[in-house]
């Protein structure tokens, strides 16, 4: 039987327990609960075949401004994002990336000043997303830097990350600094109806997207940003031909062909009058998440020790109906005053979680995936429910 992880993508731990347990390598928030949509009836038409004499060039479109972008990507990219209405198209430039983090660190390079006397300070609020501060400081750069909270910086000039719906807690994030001289970027990693509810087109300057948290596809490692100024477009796209010479074409093609296949579900349905969420990405991901989220508020009320942020709900425009937010993560805190070490509390319950501290928070509290598979998601609310 499955045990219930939460790891660092930096980090790979191997769990050994026994009896009920098993041993497995295992990375943090892997959305292997999308495998079983995926095995159902829309699993065929997101198959794709790749002759050998395909995608041999390094070259997709000399004519666009990325090169290595695949048009078919592009096409389903803007056919999902106006079947959403999650955020706008019309006007921006379309980028590819080895998922988001590549697009992060490229969008880094094009906004920060390149004649600057000292880097640029990068913040976001806390609690923030662990890995916005390793990869910042990773290649220690001359033209940025991590600064840490938002809330503390005081300064003009800054680059400004802005998740939203946020990793770790779930909440809905606006920019909290302002500065004509400020930059910033809006990772929207989860800005998709299974998790929130869509409330409005977004326009940010720049927007990440990527195919894991959309569609569970984590291991194509495809991700994208919607860009509306034409430099710094220019600029993110130098930096991805400067560190990979572009984007896998193979791993573009079958993002395109899943993306399609979401869509397709959708204007099919629309077409034909069908009812029924087995062709329905977002719905039925939606109603999982939920049932996910009941339960996991229930096994906190019998423990009676921890506390999750209050449940949040609005209209979704694209559900056309009032809906509560599923985040994919669980930022539990613990009300025992004897826990100062959550994380290692539930070590010892048999629990794997990530620390606050990771987060910029404290110890009291700790991250957990929503979106593991439904075995191990099973066993870990049993657990909780059983810790007093």
């Amino acid at each position: 039987m499955y045990s219930f992880y939460e790891l660092s993508m930096t980090e790979t731990w191997q769990i050994s327990i026994y009896q009920d347990d098993f041993t497995m390598t295992e990375t943090c928030g892997d959305p292997t609960m999308f495998e079983t949509f995926w095995r159902g009836p829309i699993g065929e038409s997101a198959t794709l075949v790749i002759p050998g004499y395909q995608t041999m060039s390094y070259f997709s479109d000399v004519g666009n401004l990325c090169w290595f972008l695949e048009p078919g990507f592009e096409r389903e990219v803007r056919r999902l994002h106006r079947l959403v209405g999650n955020a706008a198209i019309e006007g921006y430039h379309v980028l590819v990336g080895t998922g988001s983090s590549q697009l992060f660190q490229a969008a880094l390079y094009a906004l920060a000043p390149p004649t600057a006397d000292a880097p640029v300070s990068v913040v976001s609020t806390t609690p923030f997303y662990s890995m916005y501060p390793p990869l910042t400081d990773f290649l220690n750069s001359r033209l940025y830097r991590w600064a840490g909270d938002a809330n503390a910086f005081d300064g003009d000039d800054y680059i400004e990350v802005i998740c939203s719906p946020s990793n770790p807690d779930g909440s809905i994030r606006e920019a909290v600094l302002k500065s004509k001289s400020g930059k910033d970027i809006h990772d929207l990693a989860y800005y998709w109806p299974q998790y929130t509810p869509i409330t409005r087109m977004l326009a940010h300057d720049i927007m990440l997207f990527t195919v894991s948290k959309c569609t569970g596809h984590a291991g194509t490692r495809i991700g994208w940003a919607l860009v509306k100024d034409k430099e710094v477009a220019q600029k993110m796209s130098k930096f991805m031909e400067q560190s990979t010479i572009g984007v896998s074409k193979d791993a573009q093609l079958r993002a395109a062909k899943v993306l399609g296949a979401v869509t397709d579900g959708y204007e099919h349905q629309l077409a034909t009058a069908a009812g029924g969420d087995a062709n329905l990405l977002f719905h039925y991901a939606r109603q999982k998440m939920a049932q996910r989220w009941r339960a996991l508020r229930a096994a906190v009320a019998a423990s009676g020790i921890f506390s999750l942020p209050d449940e949040v709900a609005g209209f979704c425009a694209f559900t056309k109906d009032t809906v509560t937010s599923n985040p994919a993560f669980a930022w539990l805190r613990c009300q025992k005053q004897e826990v100062e070490d959550l994380e290692s509390f539930l070590r010892a319950n048999k629990i794997i979680t990530r620390s606050g501290t990771k987060f910029g928070a404290d110890q009291k509290v700790v991250r957990i995936s929503m979106v593991d598979t439904d075995e191990a998601f099973g066993i870990f609310v049993n657990r909780l429910a059983a810790i007093k």
